[in-house]
Formats: structure tokens, C-alpha cells, sequence
């Protein structure tokens, strides 16, 4: 395993209030570098995400707000820290496409791809999606509706910068067959894999022209364009994490980045743009790129015009940081398509969390707390078949969290709670196997100690295990665990019986 680890999430356009989706990456992406803080220590993990600011649908809405676009992001970006803030997120960095550091070191790209003729001036003549900020060929058209969003196109020509994405086809088609870990789930993998041999890229428009298009990034050699918004939110990837030297060799001390995680729509972006760009730059490209699904409401993607986005604050106000973030990494692999319903998180915060985890914390605490007055028991041996069962998974389940929480298994988060829950559940069933208030009655007091404190190595062992998943939940165990004394509050969560 590599010293280092660099997770990054998408830049989140800023044009719209953040929704579960962007709550979802950045929840995913935030257990993976808790995790990889567990194993390879904090100074050795960096987590980056932030918000891509620049563009036509920004201008436009901050213009129908009666906002300059800057004063427009500006609030706009409090609310998406506010919300990372509320989900316990530990990134390391959060840029902002606005920032300096980044417009320079994107000004700085297109100044070395220009003196190197990665970039050339031509009149461009076609259909363009304004929602979507994207030109469309004739050929890649069903009819004069764009194939993203599916909404009108606009007719246009004018004189742009194009980069030479079609050089590098044949490249990046070799690259993804000698690196399957590059894109993933597989079925992505195929597909983009599949796109890139049965078409012939187009070179790609990086720039717009200023007459049109005013908020966006100078480019270099043109005052009179700016820098489309994908080819200069794509950069900060690099631009936060390290720099060109004098003879413009990209410098830093995480590339490649480990994991790109990104939603399935902006897939054709990192797989097939972000790749050849670096490639044209001389620079590695990232080890995995992973798209996760969507969240469905009904049978529906979850959009603003469809009026069926839900607000992830609601949802925390409602159940709970943890139990919110726990719904989302259990209820579906990740990767899938899953179906968001309130009765699904009560389900489950019924179910696993209250039934599960919070009954066997609370019960072993007021076992504690009645035949110890409150001391944990020193350690006991007492040989039998069902505690060695209970051992033997304590000492086997890092193993197979840190299988479930690779590249190799897609990041099973689903797959490592039910791991983790299979513990929690093979605790409350040696309960009622020992029935320790028989032992008490009998006084077989060597049996009962052994079998309180081996009720408290796992509880222990479970908090270690979520804290990762579920940060506050393991520090709340901790605590009423205490190191020699425990302290029981109440229930971890409570039962709700309605919603």
C-alpha cells in the first residue's frame, strides 16, 4: 500500500442549493479517508473537494437573483460548507474555482498546452446546449434536443479555442485496457471503453467567447475569451496540491490521486477529458476514477425541475447525522441506482440501529452498571465455543473491512456494515444464548465476568470499527464506555414509531 492516500470529490456547481447527491460523494468520500487516516495515519490522507464556480448557468442565475456572479457564489458557498459542517465531512481542503491559486495555475495550463499546439483557433459551427455549457456535432444528434438534458439547442457560430482531445484516442484506449482499475465500477469501465471504440472523438472547445460568456477565466493568449467551465474545473485536482516548476514539470506530493469519486453523469468528463488533458501535460493520470449512482425518488432522478430534491439538512434534522449517514452507505452497493423514501432511513434506524447496536450497548452498559456497579470487569478467559466464535471474528473483521473498502470491491460500504452488523448480531445472540442473569443466580461469577467483559472488547471493537462510518455514534460509545468506569446515557437511538 502507498504511503500516501488522495481522495477527491467533483467540484459542486454552485448554481443551486446542495441536494442528497452532493451529500452522498462526500459522505462516501469522507469514510474512505477516515478509514485510510486509521491505517496509514492523519499527516498521510488528504480529502479535497470545494465548488466550481465559473459559467454560464452561474452568470444567469445570480443575474435573476440581482446578484453580481462572485457576490452570488460567495453566499452560495456558505451553504455548501455549512452542510459539510452538519455531516461531520473532514476534508482537508476545500477550493473554490474563484480562488487565485487556482485561476493562475489553470492560466498556467492553457499557457503550456498553447506554446506546445495543444490548443488551436477555429471557427466553430453547430448546436449548443446552454444548461449544459456543451457544443454538439450534427452526428451526435437524434434530433435538436441535447442528449444529456434533453432540452432545446441553440444554433451558433463563432471563433473558439479548441484542445486536440482526438490526438490522444488511441492512447487513452490503451491505458484503460492496461489499467482496469481506472475506471470502476466495471460496468463503467465498459462503457466508456465501449464509447471510445465504437466513435471518434471530436476536439474538445475550451473557450467562450467574452461578447457571450463574462464570468469565466481569462484565457492567456485571448482577453477576448474566457475558459469553458469543465476544462478549468477538471484542474484543480492538480492546481490544490501542487505546482509547475520552471520548466514546467508538474510537482506534488499526491499525485496521482488514488480516487476520483464522481456521480455517473459526469463520467464521460473525468474519464475521457480529464485523462487526455493530463496526458498533454506530461502528467500521470489519477489511479481510479469511480461513479456511483444516482438516488431516485419514485422512478425519477431527483432535479430542481422536477421539483422532487430533498434537502440532506432536513433529513439530519430529522434522524440524525450518523443515522442519515449510515442509510446512505448501507441501503445500496455503491455504484447502483437507489430509491430514497424517509420510511426506508426509519426502517433501518429501527431495525439495525435501534434493535441492533443501540440495545446491545445499552443492555451490556446496565448489565455493567447492575452486577459491577458501573466497573468493567478485568479480562476473564473461559473457553467455550460461542465466545471463540465471537473472538475469532474480532480478529478477523479489520481484514475484511479493509477488502470490502478497496478498489478490488468497489468500496463495498454496504458489504462492511453488514460485516460490522454481523458482529453487532452474533453479540445480542450470545446474550441470549448465556442468559447472564441465570449465571448471576447460580453464581458462576468467573462465567459472567468473562462474559461481560467479552461484551465490552466487542463494543469497543464495533466503535473502532464505525468510526469511520458513523464518527459520532463511535465516539458516543466510547464515552459511555469509559476506560475502567462506564458512564450510560441514554439510548443511542431512539425508536420512531411514525413518520
Amino acid at each position: 500500500m502507498a504511503n500516501n492516500f488522495y481522495i477527491t470529490t467533483p467540484l459542486y456547481y454552485v448554481n443551486a442549493s446542495p441536494h442528497i447527491g452532493h451529500s452522498y460523494t462526500n459522505i462516501a468520500a469522507d469514510c474512505l479517508a477516515r478509514y485510510m487516516r486509521q491505517l496509514l495515519g492523519k499527516e498521510n490522507v488528504w480529502f479535497l473537494t470545494g465548488t466550481d464556480e465559473h459559467g454560464q448557468k452561474i452568470q444567469k442565475a445570480a443575474l435573476e437573483q440581482g446578484y453580481s456572479p462572485q457576490d452570488f457564489t460567495d453566499r452560495m458557498v456558505v451553504k455548501f460548507k455549512e452542510l459539510w459542517a452538519r455531516l461531520n465531512i473532514s476534508y482537508d481542503d476545500f477550493i473554490r474555482t474563484t480562488e487565485e491559486r487556482h485561476v493562475h495555475f489553470v492560466q498556467k495550463v492553457l499557457d503550456i498546452l498553447h506554446r506546445n499546439k495543444k490548443i488551436y483557433l477555429a471557427k466553430y459551427e453547430g448546436w449548443y446546449c446552454t444548461p449544459c455549457e456543451t457544443f454538439w456535432t450534427q452526428m451526435q444528434l437524434k434530433d435538436q434536443n441535447c442528449p444529456d438534458c434533453k432540452r432545446p439547442l441553440e444554433r451558433i457560430s463563432e471563433t473558439n479555442y479548441f484542445f486536440r482531445l482526438s490526438e490522444y484516442q488511441d492512447w487513452l484506449i490503451r491505458h484503460i485496457k492496461t489499467h482496469p482499475e481506472f475506471i470502476r465500477p466495471q460496468f463503467r469501465y465498459n462503457e466508456v471503453l465501449s464509447f471510445l471504440e465504437l466513435n471518434r472523438l471530436q476536439d474538445l472547445c475550451i473557450s467562450r467567447p467574452k461578447q457571450r460568456l463574462g464570468w469565466g477565466i481569462p484565457l492567456p493568449f485571448s482577453l477576448q475569451h474566457v475558459t469553458y467551465v469543465w476544462f478549468d474545473a477538471l484542474i484543480n485536482y492538480i492546481s490544490a496540491v501542487g505546482r509547475f516548476n520552471e520548466r514546467d514539470h508538474y510537482q506534488s506530493r499526491w499525485w496521482p490521486a488514488d480516487v476520483h469519486l464522481i456521480g455517473k453523469d459526469i463520467l464521460r468528463q473525468h474519464a475521457i477529458y480529464w485523462p487526455i488533458m493530463l496526458r498533454a501535460l506530461e502528467i500521470e493520470p489519477p489511479v481510479t476514477i469511480f461513479a456511483h449512482g444516482w438516488w431516485m425518488v419514485g422512478q425519477d432522478k431527483m432535479s430542481k425541475s422536477r421539483g422532487n430534491v430533498i434537502s440532506p439538512l432536513e433529513m439530519v434534522d430529522r434522524f440524525g447525522i450518523d443515522a442519515y449517514r449510515y442509510f446512505l452507505l448501507r441501503d445500496i452497493p455503491f455504484g447502483l441506482d437507489g430509491n430514497f423514501s424517509e420510511e426506508a432511513i426509519v426502517k433501518r434506524l429501527n431495525s439495525d440501529l435501534a434493535n441492533d447496536l443501540g440495545n446491545l450497548v445499552y443492555r451490556t452498559l446496565s448489565m455493567i452498571e447492575k452486577y459491577y456497579q458501573g466497573v468493567i470487569p478485568p479480562p476473564t478467559k473461559f473457553e467455550e465455543a460461542q465466545a471463540k466464535e465471537i473472538e475469532d471474528k474480532i480478529e478477523s473483521i479489520s481484514k475484511e473491512l479493509k477488502d470490502y473498502l478497496s478498489t478490488s470491491y468497489d468500496f463495498n460500504f454496504s458489504s462492511a456494515l453488514e460485516d460490522i452488523w454481523e458482529l453487532v448480531n452474533m453479540a445480542n445472540r450470545y446474550i441470549e444464548f448465556k442468559k447472564p442473569w441465570n449465571l448471576l443466580k447460580e453464581s458462576k461469577t468467573e462465567q459472567l465476568q468473562a462474559f461481560i467483559r467479552l461484551l465490552v472488547d466487542t463494543i469497543r471493537k464495533i466503535a473502532n470499527l464505525l468510526s469511520a462510518f458513523m464518527p459520532q455514534t463511535a465516539e458516543a460509545i466510547n464515552q459511555q464506555l469509559g476506560m475502567n468506569r462506564i458512564q450510560k446515557g441514554k439510548p443511542l437511538f431512539p425508536r420512531i414509531e411514525s413518520i
